[in-house]
């Protein structure tokens, strides 16, 4: 039986029933690295999966974004059984990322249990004894009726209420030592593939690093703990607790009970409100004499027009005229436009802005003067003249979207009392369960699959295929400056995984098996099979949600 091994382009004779590992000594010293997990005919597998039939096999480092996802999961189970170890009786959460680390919360009965420097060091004490023994991960595909008995043995409570709703057959779940555990996705083979961690303490929790010491103390030099991000989440959290609804499970026994409408009317009445909180902020410094400029950032998806558009409604019932610019129409010309490392245009660069033309206008602006805004032309790759006089009256203010908001550089003439800067992302808090969350990323991705084959005919492949570049430019241009914002929007919506279920899925699934992207494709196809449907006729057309779906009645 022959393996196709795409790493090095050639075919490895195997055994029916050998595992993906096994291919490793027979391939010599041709693989560069040595692997975390491996894509078995373009769908991550951990490296212990059993072959039986020809397959086609690409090996994984941890340095790949695949490959980091499954170094994480691991380290979050390693971490789970520490904790069991040092503290017995305690349940460990992993609430959300920040500061590029995941902040972990301990609790007992429900209620916080303090974590002191010492309890943190003698984790990391159990977490290096448990990489340095090298235990495996062993996985386990059993009835769901009986794993739910294992589960609720170990008090997580929150992957019974998932199994029971999800009415699965067979549950795939991992077993390090004793402990059993289940996880999004595949773990290494073993604990010695995770050498570099880091635990950190933090508010009443501590941050979960999956770094060397060095590494961390880089990260949190360049990029300390987010107050405002952490205060946005811990909001959400707290909202989530109130409607109970925190997980899952929870949310498809609140759509199986009816409440649907009255989680959207919730969700929704909530961004109404923390909008007018917003726009109280604005109205308050406008009488100070401040605010003139109100710039709205944040990454791709994140419903930043939306949410401009709400804002600007807001304001008005302050008494308070919003006026808007676009970014894009002070983009410079094509050929004078940096490039990014490939060769091609970096139109996410500051830089392909014309920085002195917008801190000139905005200068006279605030000023009373009338200036003649510019046109970009993306056909002609050139700014064309036309005739498009705006001035700012005294109650006026000026709402300008996009994704350099909050970078000091963009305004960098402008009195920053002047500039009031909102961020604006979809800080997802509802979880799987108490060790799996999902990511944030996740939910934009999500959304600008289905916004891009709605509206503009481009395939989820293309879409998935873009993902990284994307990630990129966020990474360099937009999360370093979100503690600069004034206030922070968090966009998320509880209900809108089940809604983009019914989406999203059928595009998922156009995407062919033979190309890499389908391995992304999978996963979100997994995600979203946890999630009961919601139908998305009781979304109201206001809904931030309706940018992706459609139906709004806000034009675009």
């Amino acid at each position: 039986m022959k393996m196709y091994c795409k790493n090095t382009g050639t075919y490895v004779s195997m055994l029916g029933g050998e595992k993906v590992i096994d291919m490793l000594p027979r391939l010599g010293n041709e693989l560069p690295f040595y692997p975390i997990c491996a894509l078995v005919n373009n769908k991550t597998e951990d490296l212990c999966f059993p072959l039986f039939s020809p397959k086609q096999v690409e090996f994984l480092s941890a340095d790949s974004p695949i490959g980091r996802r499954v170094y994480v999961r691991s380290l979050c189970m390693m971490l789970y059984k520490a904790v069991e170890e040092v503290m017995p009786g305690v349940t460990l959460r992993i609430e959300h990322s920040i500061s590029n680390g995941n902040y972990c919360r301990l609790l007992k009965d429900n209620e916080p249990v303090f974590v002191s420097e010492e309890t943190v060091a003698e984790l990391i004490v159990h977490l290096r004894k448990l990489s340095d023994t090298n235990i495996p991960f062993h996985r386990h595909e059993r009835l769901t009726k009986d794993v739910i008995p294992v589960f609720r043995k170990q008090r997580l409570e929150a992957k019974v209420t998932l199994l029971e709703t999800l009415h699965e057959l067979y549950t795939t779940y991992y077993r390090l030592g004793e402990l059993a555990d289940s996880y999004y996705g595949p773990l290494a083979p073993s604990t010695g593939f995770i050498s570099k961690f880091d635990l950190r303490k933090y508010k009443d929790g501590f941050l979960l690093f999956a770094y060397s010491k060095e590494e961390t103390d880089e990260i949190l030099r360049r990029n300390p703990p987010q107050e405002k991000m952490y205060k946005a989440f811990t909001d959400q959290l707290m909202f989530n607790k109130v409607i109970q609804v925190k997980n899952v499970g929870e949310l498809n026994i609140a759509v199986r009970n009816r409440r649907t409408a009255e989680l959207i009317n919730v969700a929704e009445a909530m961004h109404d409100k923390l909008l007018g909180r917003i726009s109280d902020d604005i109205a308050a410094r406008r009488k100070e004499g401040g605010a003139g400029i109100v710039l709205i950032a944040g990454p791709s998806s994140s419903g930043k027009t939306t949410s401009t558009k709400r804002l600007a409604i807001q304001l008005m019932t302050n008494l308070i005229v919003p006026k808007m610019i676009s970014l894009d129409d002070y983009f410079i010309d094509r050929e004078h436009t940096p490039r990014d490392e490939s060769g091609d245009y970096d139109y996410e660069s500051l830089y392909a802005l014309d920085l002195e033309r917008l801190n000139s206008d905005l200068s006279r602006l605030l000023n009373g003067e009338e200036i003649n805004l510019p046109t970009y032309s993306f056909e002609l790759g050139r700014r064309v003249e036309k005739h498009r006089p705006l001035r700012l009256e005294k109650n006026d203010v000026l709402l300008i979207e996009g994704i350099h908001g909050l970078n000091p550089e963009l305004t960098r003439s402008i009195n920053q009392d002047e500039v009031y800067k909102v961020y604006v992302s979809a800080l997802t808090t509802l979880k799987i369960d108490n060790h799996n969350w999902i990511s944030t990323s996740d939910n934009r991705l999500l959304r600008r699959i289905v916004r891009d084959s709605k509206y503009r005919h481009i395939s989820a492949l293309e879409t998935i295929r873009r993902w990284q570049s994307v990630r990129r430019g966020e990474e360099k241009w937009i999360f370093p400056f979100s503690e600069n914002a004034d206030a922070t929007f968090n966009s998320s919506l509880i209900f809108e995984l089940g809604v983009m279920k019914n989406y999203a899925e059928p595009v998922l699934r156009d995407v062919p098996r033979d190309d890499v992207a389908y391995a992304e494709a999978y996963r979100l196809q997994r995600l979203l099979s946890y999630f009961e449907p919601i139908p998305a006729d009781q979304i109201p057309t206001t809904s931030l949600l309706r940018e992706f779906l459609g139906g709004s009645s806000f034009r675009y």
